[in-house]
Formats: C-alpha cells, sequence, structure tokens
C-alpha cells in the first residue's frame, strides 16, 4: 500500500503537473438594415464554445495516449487540455455562473474524448456527472460547491463517488462506517474501483452511520485529507491510466455540513436515482462509442495503405473488406443513434427515454465491442501489434465493462418492465 503526499494531490499542484450589442429604435426618415437576429443564450455560447475547442483536445490526448497506456500513468496534461478548454466544467448549471451543459452535451464531448484517450474521457465523465447531479438536486452545501468551483477556476478540479466496495453487493449497506464525534464525522473503510483516485479534488464517499438504526448517506471529503490512501490496485487489461485504485480512509475527518443526505435504508429518491443512473448509463456509453470510432478510423487508414504482396490495389478495393467496414459502420450508427437520440429526450423529462437507457447502454457497448472485435480480426497480425493502437481500443473497450451495470441486472430489469407492461390491459 502506497500513499501519495498530500501537497502531489492539491488542486493546484495537479493542475502545474504538466504542460499545460443594443440595438436603439431608428428614425424614420431613414431607411434603416433589418435588426441582427438574436443571439444564442449567454450559457449556450459557452457551450458551443468548448465544443468547437473539441477537435484540439482530442488531438492532444491521441498524442499521449499511448504513453499513458504502456506505463500506467495519471494523464494531467489531458486532463488539463479538457480542463482548459472548458469542458470540465461543462454541466455546471447557470445558477452558478456555468453553461449548463445538457446530457446531449455531455454525451457529444464524451463521444470525442472517448476517441482520443478513453482514461480521459472516463474521468471527464464522473466528474461531468456529479456537476449535472448538483445542478439537478444541489445536494451540496453551497458553501462546500462554491470552493470547489473556486478549485475549478484554478484549475482541474475531479470529482467522483466512491461507492463500490470490495466484495460488496449492490443492495447491500456500506461497509465504510462513520462514527460520529464533537467534531464532526469520522469515515473507516476501503473503496474500490475509484475512477482518478490519485488526482481528485474531493470524494464523495458513501457510508453508513455506527448508529443503532443505521442510516446511509454520501460524506465529502477532500482529496488530501488526513487518513486517506491510495492503494495502487488498479492494473486492468485497459483503461491503464484511469488510476481507478482502491482508497483506504482510516478515520478521516468529515465536518457535519458536508454529511450529505443521511437516510434510513429503503428511504431513496428512486426518481433522483434512476435520472442519475440514465446519465451515467449515456456518458459511458458514448465513451465505448468513441473508442470505438477510433478504432474504425484506424482501420480505414490501414485499408486504404495496406497492399499485400499478391494484390496489385488496397485491402479497401475488394468487396470482402467493402462489406465487413460496413458491418462495423452500420453497427456504429445504430449505437449512436441510439445513445444521441436518447439524450435530449432525457433532458426534456421523457420517463420513458430514462426508464431505456440501461438497455440502450448495453446495446451500445456491445456494439462498440463488437466493431472493434471486427477491426482486429479483418487486420491480423497488425491489429494485435503494440506498434499500432488497435490493441489499445480493445483492452479500453473490454475494460469499459468494469464501470457498468452488471448485463444480468440490466437484462433482468428489462425482462421485468416488459412483463410487467404485458400485464397491463
Amino acid at each position: 500500500m502506497t500513499t501519495t503526499a498530500a501537497n502531489d494531490r492539491s488542486p493546484n499542484n495537479r493542475a502545474r503537473t504538466e504542460p499545460s450589442d443594443s440595438g436603439h429604435i431608428a428614425s424614420p426618415a431613414k431607411p434603416t438594415a433589418p435588426a441582427p437576429a438574436p443571439g444564442p443564450a449567454p450559457e449556450r455560447s459557452a457551450v458551443e464554445a468548448a465544443l468547437a475547442g473539441l477537435p484540439r483536445v482530442v488531438d492532444l490526448l491521441a498524442a499521449r495516449a499511448e504513453e499513458h497506456d504502456r506505463d500506467a500513468t495519471f494523464p494531467y496534461q489531458g486532463i488539463e487540455a479538457v480542463h482548459e478548454a472548458g469542458l470540465l466544467t461543462l454541466t455546471v448549471s447557470p445558477r452558478y455562473g456555468g453553461p449548463g451543459g445538457t446530457l446531449a452535451d455531455t454525451v457529444q464531448v464524451l463521444t470525442q474524448l472517448g476517441r482520443g484517450d478513453a482514461s480521459v474521457a472516463v474521468v471527464t465523465a464522473f466528474t461531468l456527472l456529479q456537476h449535472a447531479e448538483q445542478a439537478r438536486r444541489a445536494g451540496w452545501p453551497t458553501a462546500g460547491y462554491r470552493r470547489l468551483l473556486t478549485e475549478s477556476r484554478r484549475g482541474p478540479a475531479l470529482v467522483n463517488t466512491l461507492r463500490a466496495e470490495p466484495g460488496g453487493r449492490p443492495d447491500a449497506l456500506p461497509g465504510t462506517v462513520a462514527r460520529r464525534d464533537d467534531d464532526g464525522w469520522l469515515l473507516t473503510g476501503r473503496k474500490t474501483y475509484c475512477t482518478g483516485a490519485e488526482a481528485l479534488a474531493w470524494m464523495a464517499v458513501t457510508a453508513r452511520t455506527d448508529e443503532p438504526e443505521p442510516r446511509v448517506g454520501t460524506f465529502l471529503v477532500r482529496g488530501e485529507s488526513e487518513g486517506i490512501e491510495i492503494d495502487p490496485t488498479w492494473d486492468q487489461l485497459g483503461l491503464r491510466a484511469s488510476a481507478s485504485h482502491d482508497v483506504v480512509l482510516d478515520g478521516v475527518r468529515v465536518p457535519v455540513e458536508l454529511a450529505l443526505g443521511l437516510r434510513t435504508p429503503g428511504q431513496e429518491d428512486h426518481a433522483e436515482a434512476e435520472l442519475a443512473r440514465a446519465w451515467q448509463d449515456l456518458a459511458l456509453a458514448a465513451v465505448a462509442i468513441g473508442v470505438a470510432r477510433a478504432a474504425e478510423a484506424w482501420l480505414v487508414r490501414f485499408l486504404n495503405q495496406r497492399t499485400p504482396a499478391n494484390l496489385t490495389e488496397p485491402l479497401g478495393t475488394l468487396p470482402r473488406y467493402r462489406c465487413a467496414l460496413g458491418e462495423i459502420e452500420a453497427q456504429l450508427i445504430g449505437a449512436e443513434e441510439l445513445v444521441h437520440g436518447l439524450a435530449p429526450r432525457v433532458d426534456r423529462g421523457d420517463p420513458d427515454a430514462v426508464a431505456r437507457t440501461g438497455p440502450a447502454q448495453l446495446l451500445a457497448t456491445r456494439a462498440a465491442t463488437a466493431a472493434v472485435q471486427q477491426a482486429v480480426a479483418l487486420t491480423g497480425n497488425p491489429g494485435l501489434s503494440r506498434r499500432h493502437p488497435l490493441e489499445r481500443y480493445l483492452r479500453d473497450v473490454l475494460s469499459s465493462r468494469v464501470h457498468l451495470a452488471a448485463e444480468e441486472a440490466v437484462l433482468d430489469a428489462a425482462g421485468r418492465a416488459a412483463l410487467g407492461s404485458g400485464a397491463r390491459p
């Protein structure tokens, strides 16, 4: 077990670790030009400006992705680029001075970031989801959230919810315990699959109290708090730069005002939970689609350039390869239409759309995985060589399963919903 020094993980140090109208009424005596059409609302302008910077950011991420994957090092420079483009705070609500990016905006961003570096995209996703949740229900206390936004103006301020525990079941009480004393709460426990662990400015830790009748809530913890250790357990096939390590909490002190939503089990806000899950479903599916689009782009270049010794034209001229590429394209069109079509409906509050994001995520991720696998099969040995990025795309899309709901749970829920629907007249 290793401990990351607090000053190395402070927001300021992390951010610097690597390079970084009014019109008037015209006189009736003079003809005037037509009044200009009103421009977009200020917050949409901010969203559009951030989206305009996506291509440059994607190129920067792609340039360093292989290095961070090989060495399993955290992509601080990539996160800095995402932050500087205004993408890391895209979903901050206008009432807090943010652009108010929607789920539709979010999936657009994450699809593109996934083309550059899947690890950066996943880390970005969880921070965007935190800001989006605050925009919907303002769970953070005002002072605490203002502090986070202040940090976000200085540099990247990453946030994630630490929920998963080693051996934990989705329906079980958290093993992480919060003990009350005169000065607040003391947290003790271990969380796993904590994406971005070593670079988080804030951790939203789910825990149960040690009261006779335990309550469950979320405790906001500063990333450099005393008693936090990062156990570097993340050694996965793919997403190697995401630093999804274990976080060990040993008597970590949390002020009373940073203990959020304490309630007895079974009193959850199910509507909000479903909406939060819908955002996560589509956000992470978008990352997988982005990875598959990067794989397809590499395959297209390969087929246009590769001319085997027994041929006089590139492989792309052969109908068999064109049809196989067409199959990949059809799979990805279907996945994109599904995810990018559902997102605006969720933004409009369509309950049917919210209920469908789980199966949509499953189908989109399956399609992305199948597309990359087929690309590898078409290219043979070059597709498996570490000299080329295709094998990394395959590893990343396979490892994305770690952050997704279990297929059995998604399918069981879909089956139950179908049975219930069939029982109604």
